[in-house]
């Protein structure tokens, strides 16, 4: 049997890259999955090539009025949720001294307002004993320069997951962060301005990850499948990494 067989799944920023990977995987392991991102031309893409099991709504997490609009319309067409994967997410690099009011702003609108408004609008459709993937990621395990406030932003995810566990512990609801490393997604490789910043931020990735590679999103979302489901039962509270050993060493 699918292992998510009869399940409804919410994917915040499914659009590409991991998001769209789980998508996917989800739609493949029996889900129907609900799929919103910001572009709605690339959601639609993405809404076609998962398949008859997949729905797509454009919005921006950091829009609580895109929020209500996306679980009033999962309210009407499905009426709970069973995984909820707040995925949705993105940064760039600019070192202390550059740092803007506008850049510190537009990462954490995204990233830590967008987390926790998707989660809370969400509890009230989220069934007891499901589950809810945060994204997080390796920055927020070292430091890495010019990347502060995206790895600020990505520690707050984590801190989240251990207070939203006692929270919610009365529900059984299980939460986890999954922290990939470097993925080989749209918005990794947009982080270089340059070809030449591009081969540079490769090579550094593959010389400072024990497998010696990025990872492909399928294997996060392979991750997130397990998160998911009933293999994961005992399961909440945790960080699981998929990023080649990296930020282990």
């Amino acid at each position: 049997m699918a292992r998510l067989e009869g399940k409804v799944a919410v994917i915040t920023g499914a659009n590409s890259g991991i998001g769209l990977a789980t998508a996917r995987l989800f739609a493949a392991e029996g889900a129907r999955v609900f799929m919103t991102g910001r572009r709605q031309k690339e959601l639609d893409a993405a809404v076609m090539e998962v398949g008859s099991a997949a729905r797509g709504i454009q919005g921006d997490v950091s829009n609580l009025a895109d929020l209500d609009r996306l679980f009033a319309i999962v309210r009407a067409e499905a009426g709970a949720i069973d995984v909820l994967f707040a995925n949705a997410g993105g940064g760039e690099f600019l070192g202390l001294g550059s740092i803007s009011e506008e850049h510190f702003d537009r990462t954490f609108s995204t990233n830590v307002k967008g987390t926790l408004f998707t989660v809370q609008k969400a509890l009230p459709l989220l069934r007891d004993g499901s589950s809810i993937i945060l994204t997080g990621s390796t920055a927020a395990m070292k430091g890495t320069p010019g990347f502060s406030v995206y790895s600020a932003s990505k520690a707050a995810i984590r801190n989240f997951a251990r207070s939203w566990i006692l929270d919610l512990a009365p529900r059984k609801i299980r939460i986890n962060v999954l922290s990939p490393g470097a993925t080989s997604t749209p918005g990794w490789h947009d982080l270089a301005g340059s070809p030449e910043a591009h081969e540079a931020m490769v090579s550094f990735v593959k010389s400072t990850t024990p497998l010696g590679r990025l990872g492909d999103p399928s294997e996060s979302a392979g991750a997130a499948l397990f998160l998911a489901s009933d293999d994961s039962s005992f399961v909440t509270g945790s960080e699981l990494f998929v990023d080649g050993g990296s930020a282990q060493i």
